[in-house]
């Protein structure tokens, strides 16, 4: 049987195409949401963009047939505006808020058709709640869904005969049957016999074999791993045929700062990217203080210091940086246009080529605003992501529906990315303590 789904406002807000996402049911808009949409679409930012994106749509569809009789999509679903206000709702819901008339519009809808089942769909948890003490089947948006608990970590441990790992250590590399590993998979192989006598590598998938770590003798800008995953990452950020990179794990766990040490060590020092481009939505922990004095770059000091610490922190890590000349201090560099930091708000049609670019805090992101990013990639650029799926500011999206995870799912399969889940903190122990205990 058809399924009637109710979209809110917050739904089209998120993804301008959600009315192709249904199937061959029936979408429905209250007139609410047009008037909502409406009232978005001067916004000059993301939420505006979607506004005045669906807007266009609905006038494309419109010249098809009346939409308030219903429009047959491409997919089979039929799209109709609904103008019906569904009759008195509770006392303790006032018709003049626009959500509690979405909602009377979903009774509505119900009541006309008893028979049909019908779907209210809502990314407002507290929406969802009042639809489900009315009766009203409620469900989230999650075209993206990714249970982060689910997410792919990038590293394998398997269980080898000794002579795998033997074989491993004198011929540099191993093919294993049946292991059925995706692309740049990193593997930790364990003895079977013996379980201290290991192997860590990264599986090619171009000459199916597993290959040795690239271990830097003098460590990534005075940095030396502190675990595997720090091993796996470092092999990852300084491999030049792996072109898109996400590091996912809690705070401390050194995501930016591996990052950043990659980036000054490809362009500084091996001069193999043109420009270092490190970036981050701007979304404060918790209640803004509202608008800072200066230009631009004084309004963005604050929200980039985390990213100039870590930049001051591996400045100061190795006495080897001064021989090479890159001791000349972050400022200096910017100057000489080997560094940017900037935020994300300008990065729509731009091109970015042959650059190191840094996506830091990652998780605050839509999957559109990653694939907005991801396409300004020009030649011979690599993108890095990071990110910690449970530390989300952007109040639209959540764990498993932000962009981070959204990447890391679609391009597990792909040769020129790869993904690496860290979990041990190393900044401090009582940084470690604090992720675990609070």
């Amino acid at each position: 049987m058809r399924k009637a789904f109710v979209l809110d406002t917050n739904v089209l807000l998120f993804d301008p195409l959600a009315i192709n996402k249904f199937g061959s049911n029936d979408v429905i808009i209250p007139i609410t949401v047009i008037e909502e949409i409406d009232r978005f679409k001067r916004e000059m930012s993301e939420n505006g963009r979607n506004a005045r994106q669906f807007s266009r749509l609905m006038d494309q569809i419109r010249k098809q047939g009346q939409l308030s009789q219903g429009v047959k999509l491409p997919n089979g679903a039929i799209l109709m505006v609904e103008l019906g206000s569904g009759g008195p709702l509770p006392t303790e819901l006032s018709a003049d808020r626009a959500d509690n008339r979405i909602l009377a519009t979903a009774m509505n809808m119900r009541k006309l058709a008893p028979k049909r089942p019908v779907v209210f769909v809502t990314k407002d948890t507290n929406l969802r709640i009042k639809a489900d003490a009315l009766g009203l089947d409620a469900e989230d948006y999650e075209p993206t869904h990714t249970h982060s608990e689910d997410l792919y970590s990038g590293v394998a441990t398997l269980q080898v005969p000794p002579e795998v790992v033997d074989e491993f250590y004198a011929q540099k590399k191993v093919q294993l049957k049946d292991h059925h590993l995706r692309a740049n998979q990193y593997v930790i192989m364990k003895d079977s016999t013996n379980p201290h006598h290991t192997a860590m590598g990264r599986f090619n998938r171009e000459i199916d074999c597993i290959v040795p770590l690239y271990k830097p003798a003098e460590g990534l800008w005075g940095i030396f791993p502190k675990n595997a995953e720090q091993s796996f990452a470092i092999d990852m950020l300084l491999n030049d045929e792996i072109k898109l990179v996400s590091l996912v794990g809690k705070a401390g766990t050194g995501k930016t700062l591996l990052a950043i040490a990659a980036g000054l060590a490809k362009t500084v020092d091996e001069g193999i990217f043109h420009r270092l481009l490190v970036s981050r939505p701007v979304f404060p922990l918790g209640k803004d203080i509202g608008f800072l004095p200066g230009d631009i770059e004084e309004k963005l000091n604050p929200w980039m210091q985390p990213i100039y610490d870590n930049i001051d922190f591996l400045f100061g890590a190795s006495p080897v940086k001064a021989r090479r000349g890159a001791g000349k201090g972050c400022q200096e560099l910017m100057n000489q246009g080997l560094l940017c930091i900037e935020p994300l708000t300008y990065i729509r049609g731009r091109s970015i080529p042959n650059q190191f670019m840094i996506v830091d805090e990652a998780q605050n992101l839509t999957p559109h605003e990653i694939k907005t990013i991801i396409t300004r990639a020009g030649d011979a650029t690599k993108i890095v992501l990071t990110g910690d799926c449970f530390q989300i500011d952007n109040p639209y999206v959540d764990s498993n529906n932000n962009g981070l995870a959204y990447v890391v799912e679609r391009f597990k399969d792909e040769s020129i990315s790869g993904h690496i889940s860290l979990v041990k903190g190393e900044r401090s122990k009582l940084s470690e303590l604090a992720s675990n205990l609070l």
